[in-house]
């Protein structure tokens, strides 16, 4: 029997993840990376409720928890640095603002592709540029550099605004995003003995934000944020990016000197927050994985929930069935569990970055009423507030991996 081929399009967490299980199914399995080499840098995620249990049944929870972050909880400070409230980290799989396992975005990333490199081709600084979907001989794939290849399915495991996607649904464009009106700027700067291993957030008004989070290299990693009604500000150059930071935040106390000055020479990434909606997942012989069929955006908290579960399914279902049941079937488990994921919470992302002195001042007076001890019960609520619904799923069991239970 013919062994069965498949593109993955996303060297990230998705696209090693599907290709993990999909070796485990006996597949053969390439993925295409536009960078030049992994991406070792990002910020600091969470791996909770499905997603973690998933990582279980990989074998590579130990790894995952080896490499944490060591962040210990989420603390809000004033804009002199004062503590208003704290809140421990999560001690369940999925409780919790700052989850029991956190871990850098390029860390997990390097587990997933050390673990799948043996038996999984990986083409570095590559990209599609032309999909011909045949239904009875497969996808024939035309690449940057001018190669073509044929594959049985195609899976496009990239990021919310992935180019590879308009080349299956050409005719959705900018539909498939839903913005949020809120830019954040991810930046690493050097750790000073005045930093914690707490993740801090300062609330500034005027609907911005700055926070900080440990990491295990000795450096911590910041977030500029800020709500905005004007577009396309994530697509000017990096020149103007940090005119834009610094003009917005230039009035904020506590970190903001401090973040401000690395622009100059911090790693910076700039994005703007939004959804992708998609009506459908696959078309013929080719699918969408992770964010680029159904990120809930970082305010959720479930990105690499929804990676890690979405991998698990999706190769769960082509290993027993054709490519069309399989698609459909990968749909309907996942779709309820995106669907929870992309209900952010009433008023987000203005609740925690809020416009006005009146609004600030209220969120600051609930901080500080939860995080005491007379009110546990509300600091209960805020917990729940920012524990996202990462096992609003019961896993399948697939004939290769009995249920755990």
């Amino acid at each position: 029997m013919r062994t069965p081929t498949v593109l993955i399009s996303g060297a990230s967490i998705a696209g090693p993840a599907l290709a993990y299980w999909l070796t485990t199914y006996g597949w053969r399995t390439t993925v295409v990376e536009r960078f030049g080499a992994l991406r070792e840098d990002g910020q600091n995620i969470d791996v909770r409720g499905a997603g973690r249990e998933v990582a279980r049944r990989m074998g590579i929870e130990d790894a995952v928890r080896a490499a944490s972050t060591g962040e210990t909880g989420t603390e809000f400070v004033d804009a002199a640095g004062t503590p208003l409230a704290r809140f421990a980290a999560g001690t369940s799989d999925s409780g919790g603002a700052t989850a029991e396992l956190e871990i850098l975005r390029g860390q997990l990333s390097r587990i997933l592709v050390d673990r799948t490199r043996d038996a999984t081709e990986y083409v570095f600084g590559n990209v599609i540029t032309a999909l011909d979907d045949d239904e009875e001989d497969g996808v024939t794939v035309t690449f940057a550099d001018g190669t073509r290849r044929v594959f049985d399915l195609v899976v496009v495991a990239e990021g919310l605004r992935s180019r590879t996607r308009s080349l299956i649904f050409p005719d959705i464009g900018s539909d498939a995003v839903r913005e949020l009106g809120f830019y954040t700027a991810y930046l690493t700067i050097p750790r000073t003995a005045g930093d914690t291993d707490l993740w801090r957030w300062h609330s500034a008004g005027r609907g911005r934000s700055i926070t900080l989070r440990p990491d295990n290299l000795g450096t911590i990693r910041a977030t500029l944020a800020f709500l905005s009604d004007v577009r396309g500000l994530d697509e000017i150059d990096r020149a103007g990016m940090v005119r834009v930071l610094r003009r917005t935040f230039a009035d904020v106390g506590w970190a903001a000197p401090r973040v401000l000055a690395a622009l100059d020479d911090a790693p910076l990434y700039f994005d703007a927050v939004g959804q992708a909606r998609m009506p459908s997942w696959s078309s013929g012989r080719t699918a969408l994985l992770g964010d680029a069929a159904y990120c809930a955006s970082p305010i959720s908290g479930m990105g690499t929930s929804l990676a890690l579960t979405g991998a698990y399914v999706l190769a769960g279902e082509l290993a027993a069935h054709p490519h069309r049941t399989a698609f459909a079937r990968y749909e309907a488990l996942m779709r309820p569990y995106v669907d929870q994921a992309q209900k952010l919470p009433p008023g987000t992302p203005r609740i925690a970055n809020p416009r006005s002195r009146a609004g600030l001042a209220a969120m600051n007076t609930v901080l500080k009423l939860a995080g005491s001890p007379a009110a546990a019960h509300l600091g209960g609520l805020v917990s729940r507030l920012f524990t996202p619904p990462a096992d609003a799923i019961v896993l399948p069991s697939y004939p290769l991996h009995p249920s755990t239970g």
